[in-house]
């Protein structure tokens, strides 16, 4: 059946090898549109940057803000390249949709391409055969490079489609993803989401949305596509400020960095909470019980107190200014002090005031002791008492000028100071934190960096340093303002270089959004997803809440899954008070990755190690032969060699990891021949338990289990470990197995 025009009516669905033949000269159109508008895009940057940096100011800037749009305009474009089109919808109407990575339209703005965030896309994730809509068939394309490999169709309403042909060939667009072999890198499920996770993506912004489930259920790849999908459906309110994602690990960055880009979106700030404050490096490790100490919420008490700690009052003392002896007087400094603290600002910027109303009553002295001094020496009196080094000295000691580092690394090393400010931790918590000055940070640290540095704030001489920076700045502006005008012949009085100055101010190159926010420990962000939520200690909730006052947040995990003991038992436990109970749970539910042996093996274990909290429930929709595999070995290093070279053997091996106690790492990965940093676009690498969070593989190695469960204090990291395959779970151990396993040996 076809339209009066030739073209095939959506209702009409031609045989197989017409449909190829249709469909891939529908892709070739859509390929050809998406390369006239990077041609077009690239000539226009290479116009921007041929004129180079000359011209008045606001000529620059305005080249500069161009430059960066068609910048980010074609990293767009070229993102998209691989599976641009994986849909089409055909409708009652007999409108035919087809859906991709991003909208286009030809050069008379008919639409080509629907966004897959665009509410015209939704019925092809949300329709079925029960509930189809205005839906009649849901095609599946499948592509390489830029060829159709594969179709296949979803009849909704077999009536409307009538007695022509559907093409039902191949394993389903699903499953293909599920089998491919893992790449190293994340790949997006686009083309796949189901239903469930597509009401988790196309949820509403605000408030605090809790995304549970267990291993393989999507959880990383929907709350990538969610970040996608609020950038796209609320640009106006969250593009300004930026989305920020959370990861457990830079390994695991790297192995989503790929996802948002192929999506379209290129400006998500994506770091650790070890990386979150610019400048900080925490490279350093500790043991698990000392990350749990320093993870407490406790320590926004103790912190607060170190703080105050700093604000002294001082026995009353002589100060000499010159020749003149003044008197430090303790109500004075107490005076001073409350004022001070009635203004609430972090110590450093209250100390300005604390300062001022300091140096008030000492020129009120000043002024009784030497005569003839008048209001209009009042400037020159507050200078003398500010060079006075009796003066700073006094100052300094009732309200010490703090550093974030200075603070933490002096409560650290020094036992009475940590003791008179936390006498909520018995001593043996306290001897434990014990270390000396320039020890590595830890990022267990971060927090609390980042708790004192809110609330110290800046000091003041380095408020004074960068005036210093700005100032000097300012004046090569004039500079060029008044050479600017010289040239232009302007120079007759009617606008001075000091206007124009003004005029352009803060118009020179502009930095995206993600640029800004990386270098600004202050950001607030329009909305924050944080993956493998779980591990986050109380601290750690703090710097992000800080960074996130309007409470738009995606938080993505499985508290069966968590391996820290500062993370949470429970989503209540943990977040109830911080957020007041304002937040909204969804569950995915099925697993798509972990076969179903796996996943049992997995389940059984941590039922039998921990009874009291049983793992999150999924159903699994693999069923993979002989997916376990336990071996049993006297020399455990060999035992791993042995099945490492095996796997690599097999005509399907894919991508492997092996899973090592933390201890034994380096021992394994010489053995098998890996060294250096994790690449995991390599076949084979080598992780301990916590680096292989949120990744998957094809193959799973598992070396000695039971260390591991040693080792972490609490199941999660085993359990973590245990289902990262998507094919083959190898479990090699000498000591005896968790209860749980053996049930599985072979």
């Amino acid at each position: 059946m076809a339209s009066s025009d030739g073209v095939p009516d959506s209702r009409a669905i031609p045989d197989s090898a017409a449909t190829h033949e249709f469909e891939q000269a529908y892709l070739d159109g859509v390929y050809g549109r998406l390369d006239e508008l990077r041609d077009h895009t690239r000539d226009r940057l290479a116009a921007i940057r041929r004129a180079g940096a000359t011209g008045s100011h606001q000529n620059r800037s305005e080249r500069d803000a161009f430059a960066t749009l068609y910048e980010d305009r074609l990293a767009q474009l070229n993102a998209v390249e691989e599976r641009l089109v994986f849909g089409r919808l055909d409708l009652n109407s007999g409108e035919r949709r087809y859906v991709g990575r991003l909208g286009l339209s030809d050069p008379e703005h008919v639409p080509m391409l629907t966004d897959w965030r665009a509410p015209a896309a939704r019925a092809f994730y949300q329709a079925t055969a029960a509930t189809p809509g205005d839906v009649v068939l849901r095609r599946h394309l499948q592509t390489k490079d830029r060829t159709v490999v594969g179709i296949e169709d979803d009849v909704l309403d077999l009536d409307a489609v009538g007695d022509t042909d559907v093409v039902l060939s191949g394993e389903g667009a699903l499953l293909a993803a599920l089998n491919a072999q893992r790449t190293g890198r994340m790949g997006d499920i686009v083309a796949t989401i189901q239903a469930e996770q597509d009401a988790v993506i196309r949820s509403g912004l605000d408030g605090v949305l809790i995304v549970e489930g267990g291993p393989g259920t999507g959880k990383t790849a929907v709350a990538l596509h969610r970040a996608a999908f609020l950038l796209y459906a609320h640009r106006e309110r969250i593009e300004r400020s930026g989305v920020l994602l959370v990861g457990p690990s830079r390994v695991f960055l790297r192995y989503i960095e790929k996802v948002l880009p192929s999506l379209g979106e290129t400006g998500v700030v994506a770091t650790t909470i070890a990386d979150l404050i610019p400048g900080i490096e925490a490279t350093g490790t500790e043991e698990p019980h000392i990350a749990e100490l320093k993870g407490r919420a406790v320590w926004s008490r103790i912190l607060t107190s170190a703080i105050k700690a700093r604000q002294r009052v001082l026995p009353e003392q002589d100060l000499m200014v010159g020749s003149v002896r003044l008197r430090l007087l303790p109500d004075d400094i107490r005076e001073a002090q409350e004022r001070a603290r009635r203004s609430r600002a972090p110590h450093n910027v209250a100390r300005v005031t604390f300062v001022r109303h300091m140096l008030s009553a000492l020129v009120r002295q000043y002024a009784e002791k030497v005569p003839g001094v008048g209001d209009d020496d009042r400037a020159d009196i507050i200078e003398d008492l500010r060079s006075s080094r009796d003066v700073r000295v006094a100052l300094n000691l009732c309200w010490m000028p703090l550093t974030a580092t200075g603070l933490l690394e002096d409560l650290y090393a020094k036992p009475h100071r940590l003791a008179e400010v936390a006498g909520r931790l018995t001593a043996a918590e306290r001897s434990a934190l014990r270390r000396d000055r320039g020890t590595p940070w830890t990022p267990s640290d971060v927090p609390l960096l980042d708790e004192l540095a809110d609330r110290i704030g800046e000091d003041d001489e380095a408020e004074r340093a960068r005036a210093r920076t700005e100032a000097s700045h300012r004046e090569s502006e004039v500079a060029y303002a008044r050479e600017m005008l010289a040239q232009s012949g302007h120079g007759d009085g009617m606008v001075d270089a000091e206007m124009v100055a003004d005029r352009f101010a803060g118009s020179g190159p502009r930095l995206s959004t993600a640029e800004r926010a990386m270098a600004d420990r202050a950001w607030t962000y329009g909305h924050i997803v944080v993956d493998e939520a779980q591990e986050l200690s109380a601290m750690a909730w703090r710097a992000l809440l800080r960074r996130n006052p309007t409470r738009s947040m995606t938080v993505v995990g499985d508290v069966s899954q968590t391996s820290s003991l500062a993370g949470a038992s429970s989503w209540e436990a943990m977040l109830d008070r911080p957020l007041r109970g304002r937040h909204r749970t969804a569950t995915l539910t099925v697993n798509y990755r972990t076969p179903a042996d796996v996943m049992s093996t997995a389940r059984r274990m941590m039922q039998a190690v921990d009874p009291a909290h049983p793992p999150t429930p999924v159903t699994s929709a693999r069923e993979v032969p002989d997916a376990v595999v336990v071996t049993s070995t006297d020399s455990l290093v060999e035992g791993l060699v042995a099945v490492v070279r095996q796997e690599r053997e097999r005509a399907d091996g894919g991508r492997l990891a092996v899973i090592v106690p933390t201890g034994l790492r380096e021992e394994v990965a010489q053995a098998v021949g890996v060294g250096g940093a994790v690449n995991l676009t390599d076949q084979v690498v080598v992780l301990d338990p916590g680096a292989s969070k949120g990744l998957e593989f094809d193959v799973v190695v598992l070396a000695e289990p039971s260390q591991i469960l040693a080792d972490a204090g609490r199941p999660g990291d085993l359990y973590v470990a245990m289902t990262r395959p998507t094919q083959r779970l190898h479990v090699v151990h000498a000591e005896p197995l968790p209860p749980g396993i053996e049930a599985s040996s072979t």
